[in-house]
């Protein structure tokens, strides 16, 4: 298992966990619980998650905004000490070397959140020559509550406002009296807030959320729960969705290039040439679903347009909620409108399906921002 360890292993052992390495870290990739139980508890109470296996990285001195804002292509210099923002993090061809989370934590602090990519290469560029510095920070420990009941529980039990708390927004506060960052963000499609905790009280914390709601229906969900949940809200995952040969064009977030944004930033040059030059576009795929053939797309097949290969599929999943099969795909920019025909060509099966817009679930993503 991986060498970085959350304090929170043995609950999860406890728990009837299968453990698995992700970001060099064992996590709960399934419980004793079923997938569709978790799910529900996302969907309709909460469900508590350790995300500790996120990397945390915080960036410190006089010179950290200028060096965050060279590492993104968003303009860092517009974020507000309490707000957090999502990024790419792109290569010196334009392409994606990661995504983070980035939380501003005070006019010269910020606390950088990432995956499995290139971020600490990035940074080392971005902090090279500037009064800046950055460190990686493994006592931080991060658990994410996600799903309609978790703002009540949370306030409930908290010094801060959570009410209050907007979208992307985070501030310190005591959680069942013991320090920790609030923020309201997560991975999940749901409004949900993720607690950034030192080692010496996550396990406390967590062992408070569940003591506490699960006679609210919060239980702990798994990664396999997440992929679910993330599949539906159609958000990416690095490096299966999207990766160093896509730009943000291509992967559905050229949201997050300013494109006004005078100063330099990793790539600039490159992925703002590459505009409008996009080889695929990041698509959902409903497919037509036969009970008889069982779950009809696996990942990783062949998506099929007018008898031509055109990309392939990222992810994919059986949604029971939706009862629908959906798949996440990287494809040819003429087959991407939404409706078009396509067939998913697998090793044993081929089923036809129709390119969807995205997100599968809540597409008008109401639920995070708390208005639905």
């Amino acid at each position: 298992m991986g060498a970085r360890v959350s304090v929170l292993e043995d609950r999860h052992i406890e728990l009837g966990a299968t453990m698995a390495d992700w970001n060099d870290m064992s996590v709960a990739w399934t419980y004793a619980t079923s997938n569709d139980e978790e799910h529900a508890a996302v969907r309709e109470k909460a469900g508590l998650l350790d995300l500790s296996a996120l990397k945390k990285a915080h960036v410190k001195g006089p010179d950290a905004e200028a060096a965050v804002d060279y590492l993104l292509p968003r303009d860092m210099t517009k974020l507000e000490p309490g707000r957090a923002v999502y990024s790419t993090i792109l290569n010196e061809k334009g392409g994606i070397d990661d995504d983070a989370i980035v939380y501003r934590l005070g006019q010269d602090h910020f606390l950088i959140v990432y995956g499995t990519g290139e971020c600490e290469a990035a940074m080392n560029k971005a902090v090279a020559g500037r009064n800046a510095n950055w460190n990686l920070d493994d006592d931080m420990h991060c658990l994410s509550l996600q799903g309609p009941v978790a703002v009540d529980f949370l306030n409930q039990y908290s010094e801060l406002d959570v009410h209050a708390l907007k979208y992307f927004g985070q501030a310190e506060t005591k959680l069942f009296g013991m320090n920790c960052l609030l923020a309201r963000t997560g991975y999940t499609g749901e409004r949900g807030y993720d607690i950034f905790a030192s080692a010496d009280v996550a396990g406390d914390i967590w062992d408070q959320i569940l003591d506490k709601g699960t006679s609210l229906g919060i239980k702990p969900f798994s990664f396999v729960c997440l992929n679910t949940v993330r599949i539906e809200a159609g958000l990416l995952f690095y490096p299966f969705d999207m990766n160093t040969e896509h730009t943000p064009w291509e992967a559905g977030l050229g949201w997050s290039v300013a494109i006004d944004k005078s100063a330099d930033y990793i790539g600039k040059a490159e992925v703002l040439d590459r505009r409008g030059k996009e080889n695929t576009n990041f698509v959902g795929i409903i497919a037509n679903h036969d009970a008889a053939i069982g779950e009809p797309i696996a990942g990783g097949e062949v998506v099929l347009c007018n008898d031509k290969s055109v990309g392939v599929v990222t992810a994919s999943l059986f949604s029971n909620r939706l009862n629908k099969s959906m798949a996440l795909a990287q494809i040819e920019p003429s087959c991407a409108p939404v409706g078009t025909d396509v067939q998913v060509k697998g090793a044993d099966k081929t089923v036809t399906g129709k390119i969807s817009a995205l997100p599968f679930y809540d597409p008008k993503k109401l639920r995070p921002r708390g208005l639905a």
